[in-house]
């Protein structure tokens, strides 16, 4: 159930939307019991009894992504802020418990600074510019740290990546200091196509690789982190402590496969038709899209108006016009009335053209 009048209003506005451009259609509890339930007689699911603390399927998921990342072995986690803390506590455990990460970072923003609170880990700002730190920066840091954590891509700096020669130079710089990288990939399925590369060489020179079940992929929930067989060891034995090792996970784990299977060939295409849409929006008076091109399916979207006056906008024309354009926007910076809202480019999306997104921004900036 939703928590508040507002959010009731929203998923029942997109439910009923014809067309959506940001995001995928809410569902009901009976629609995504059907889904998963229209996975039993698919090829992911093999007559098997169901998995009991990390075996069988559980351990299908963890071999298929270990694979994918060009890694030994992978975990899997019930929850993504449980796979970051366990990635570091092991890293501590042989390296120290100083991380270096950026003051954007998923930790310090979204993860109630767990790292620290509960893992006894410090952390050490990288640099105060909203992108991902240099070489040169980290090689003139006067903090020391044990590990390099980075987060591709920085969520809250723009959904924003290095090109591969500055990750090169990053790597480069780690290996050279004798720091092990740890990288967040809560997005990183989606990052390959900016790199250039596929993605078991940009995980190749990372020590642990984090990455999501849902963000991208469309899973119910989870994460794994992957690895070498040492470290995915040791990281069990962490997960087991914070109480990650749970009796059976399959609903999450099956709906996690077949986001392997259905969502992950789709990426590259959604990263390509997001530069589509970014630049039909930013065509709007006073808009701004960053950054531009986007790097990945997922950019930001700003407006010189009100949140409150957008998000009801928003409401409306999927009310009255059955067109759904964002999620919620919110008022990040110093400036009042200056708004911003993420955009995530992915299967609702693929059939808009950039002359249609125009149109409808048009029909949406009217009802402000």
């Amino acid at each position: 159930m939703n928590d508040t009048p507002v959010q009731d209003r929203r998923f029942r506005a997109r439910r009923q939307a014809g067309r959506l451009l940001s995001g995928g259609r809410p569902q009901t509890v009976r629609e995504a019991l059907a889904d998963l339930a229209g996975l039993a007689d698919g090829p992911l699911t093999p007559d098997e009894p169901v998995d009991m603390y990390g075996n069988g399927i559980v351990r299908t998921l963890e071999r298929r992504t270990a694979e994918l990342l060009g890694k030994p072995d992978a975990a899997y986690f019930p929850t993504g802020t449980m796979a970051q803390q366990a990635a570091l506590k092991t890293w501590a455990d042989t390296h120290g418990p100083v991380v270096g990460m950026h003051p954007l970072a998923h930790p310090e923003r979204h993860e109630r600074r767990a790292h620290q609170v509960l893992s006894g880990l410090r952390s050490v700002p990288l640099t105060g510019a909203p992108r991902l730190p240099t070489a040169a920066e980290l090689a003139v840091l006067d903090e020391p740290y044990d590990v390099l954590m980075l987060e591709l891509p920085l969520r809250d700096a723009g959904f924003l990546l290095p090109d591969w020669a500055e990750l090169e130079a990053l790597y480069d710089l780690a290996e050279r200091q004798g720091r092990p990288v740890h990288l967040d990939g809560a997005r990183l399925w989606e990052s390959a196509p900016h790199l250039g590369r596929t993605l078991p060489e940009v995980c190749a020179r990372a020590g642990s690789v984090y990455v999501s079940c849902y963000k991208s992929l469309g899973g119910h929930s989870g994460a794994l982190v992957a690895g070498e067989e040492e470290f995915v060891r040791r990281l069990r034995v962490w997960r087991h402590r914070y109480g990650g090792n749970l009796w059976q996970q399959w609903p999450a784990v099956l709906s996690a496969l077949a986001g392997l299977d259905r969502e992950l060939p789709r990426l590259p295409g959604y990263v390509a038709h997001a530069k589509v849409v970014a630049a039909a929006l930013a065509e709007a008076p006073g808009a701004r899209v960053h950054p531009a091109p986007p790097h990945t399916h997922q950019f930001q979207f700003w407006l010189p108006h009100p949140a409150e006056l957008l998000d009801e906008a928003g409401l409306r024309q999927a009310e009255e016009q059955g067109v759904a354009l964002f999620g919620g926007w919110r008022e990040p910076g110093p400036q009042p009335g200056l708004s911003m809202t993420e955009v995530t480019v992915a299967a609702d999306a693929a059939g808009w053209s950039a002359k249609e997104v125009t149109a409808a921004l048009q029909d949406f900036l009217a009802l402000l």
